[in-house]
């Protein structure tokens, strides 16, 4: 009798394991979030999606609205095409942006969607004209680090404001008065 006792409870506590593992598997992978729950398609073109990816989080005023769908090139535009599913209930104006952010410093990437004020929806299929590339932190540190160099290496006798090629000479100075 306590053999099958020991069986059950090795046995319970190997299956609690694997769903554990299981549950952590969908969590990496960002799949844990299962909704059955009609959705519609947006796309929307950006320069640079950064470290943007398939199943990230499509949110408005920090609550999960849908997902990406796909990633794709537009090889016309030069310019990379996401397609999100939102879900039915939520409802964006046509001059809505979406903008891709960071959560936290280094955190993951998701798209931010931000609500306009026009009275018409978005229907399935439709593209949001409004957007914002990722902010890549190695350029803004090559930009910061690219700038302070050329501060550095310049001419410390010339002025802050040169004059543009078109512009009229600066006034001759006035003769001293005579004593």
């Amino acid at each position: 009798m306590t053999r099958d006792k020991t069986d059950f409870w090795v046995g319970l506590f190997v299956l609690l394991g694997a769903a554990a593992v299981v549950f952590l598997a969908l969590r990496a992978g960002n799949l844990s979030s299962f909704s059955f729950a009609p959705t519609y398609t947006l796309t929307a073109n950006f320069d640079n999606i950064g470290g943007l990816k398939p199943r990230a989080a499509v949110k408005s005023a920090g609550v999960v609205v849908g997902r990406i769908k796909h990633i794709g090139f537009d090889d016309q535009m030069y310019q990379a095409v996401v397609t999100m599913e939102l879900e039915q209930g939520y409802d964006f104006p046509t001059d809505s942006s979406a903008k891709i952010l960071t959560s936290g410093l280094l955190g993951e990437q998701y798209i931010g969607l931000e609500a306009g004020g026009d009275d018409k929806f978005f229907a399935d299929g439709e593209k949001i004209r409004y957007t914002q590339s990722a902010v890549v932190l190695e350029n803004l540190i090559s930009q910061f680090l690219y700038n302070t160099a050329e501060r550095q290496g310049g001419d410390e006798a010339a002025p802050a404001n040169p004059p543009a090629a078109d512009a009229p000479p600066p006034p001759a100075p006035a003769p001293a008065p005579q004593q």
